[in-house]
Formats: C-alpha cells, structure tokens, sequence
C-alpha cells in the first residue's frame, strides 16, 4: 500500500503555532490483489506525526490531542 502526496496546507491551533499538515490518498488491496475504488485519504504533520480529520477544517493531532482548523 503507497501513500501518495496530493496536497499541502497549513493549520492553526488555539494558541496561534501554526502545523504544515500534508494529505495523502492511500489505494487499499483488496483480499484478491486488486485495488478497491475508494481511496484513503490520510493527514500528517510534515514532521510525520498522525493528524486525524474531525470535519470540515478540523483536525486533531493524535499524539498530543491537540485541535487545529485550517488556515483558509
């Protein structure tokens, strides 16, 4: 399974740091081999900490659960 890169932004948390979170869409294999439809689509800091999309321009780190909104 190879993630590929498909955007970047930046995101905002309640103290004003600001994350560079980068998306990427993962093609999952099917038990046969083959590749479904739906890609997944995953978030991360560029440092590679897991990002976890709560809805529309929220996001919450995993490791710290902290909660930032994207920057329009």
């Amino acid at each position: 399974m190879a993630a590929v890169l498909v955007g970047q932004f930046h995101a905002r948390d309640a103290e004003g740091r600001i994350y560079p979170v980068h998306e990427f869409q993962e093609a999952t294999l099917e038990p046969d081999g083959s590749s479904s439809s739906a890609p997944t689509t995953t978030y991360r800091l560029a440092i590679g900490d897991r990002v976890t999309h709560l809805g529309d321009d929220r996001f919450q780190l995993v490791q710290s659960g902290v909660e930032i909104v994207r920057i329009p």
